[in-house]
């Protein structure tokens, strides 16, 4: 069974109260339940997680490399900053799909600039919660015919 890792960054522990005017009123949780659910239509093996600091979620995604065959990565703000990160995906040569609620290209000009996208096979940014199962059905298709 393919298995994929969903992996969340600092402060998506806080979603549903934390700036719900950019983030929305969906919590963690409620995404978590929402992938469990089309993990489950898909067939999919399904590990969600997530963790404020940089060197769970770096171990994660080494771990990953044993165990998954593909990530999906809200590294909140650690995409605009962590050269470490994108070390990590680099190294377990997994696929990865960087994901984000909020549209980082209309926000502040800092959030522009991804280590993550030059590592990733893709991104989905700005559909909310909502991006999370587009992001699932992206990275099944990419690992069955890697497109």
């Amino acid at each position: 069974m393919t298995s994929i890792l969903i992996l969340n960054g600092p402060n998506l522990n806080l979603l549903g109260t934390r700036q719900p005017e950019v983030y929305g009123n969906t919590t963690l949780g409620d995404i978590e339940a929402m992938c469990r659910a089309r993990a489950e239509e898909m067939g999919l093996a399904l590990a969600f997680e997530q963790s404020n600091s940089e060197g769970v979620l770096i171990d994660m995604i080494h771990a990953a490399r044993d165990t998954h065959d593909g990530i999906i990565l809200n590294a909140g703000a650690y995409t605009h900053t962590s050269v470490a990160l994108m070390d990590a995906i680099s190294s377990t040569e997994l696929p990865v799909i960087e994901l984000h609620l909020s549209n980082i290209h209309a926000r502040e000009e800092f959030r522009h600039r991804s280590y993550i996208a030059r590592v990733a096979v893709g991104v989905i940014c700005g559909f909310g919660a909502a991006g999370y199962p587009l992001a699932m059905d992206a990275l099944a298709t990419h690992l069955s015919d890697g497109s």
